[in-house]
């Protein structure tokens, strides 16, 4: 029973939280430089997220030039520079980081 009680209660919290931004952006209007520091916010959380799993899949830093991960994710890159299509960068690159991963363990690294 407390589980329902702790899952409901985050629910309603998560819920007031996000209203909240809605019912203030409504009465107070952000100044310029706020809005265009907001507008790099999704970039750094999605770095925070991928750079990790880039240089670290296994919790140590790994430059290895050999690094399937830190490869396809140069590509995806170069990918997402040359197209600016999302579908196209994340199929390539997903891919690229399969057949990486194939090929080196057919190497043996």
């Amino acid at each position: 029973m407390s589980i329902w009680i702790v899952m409901v209660s985050l629910g309603v919290l998560t819920f007031l939280t996000r209203l909240s931004f809605i019912g203030l952006l409504q009465r107070w209007q952000p100044s310029d430089l706020v809005r265009r520091a907001l507008r790099y916010v999704p970039v750094a959380a999605l770095m925070a997220i991928i750079v990790p799993e880039l240089l670290m899949p296994d919790g140590a830093l790994n430059l290895n030039p050999l690094n399937p991960r830190l490869l396809a994710g140069l590509l995806a890159v170069f990918i997402a520079v040359r197209t600016r299509s999302v579908t196209w960068t994340i199929a390539l690159g997903m891919l690229a980081f399969w057949l990486l991963r194939w090929l080196l363990g057919l190497l043996g690294m």
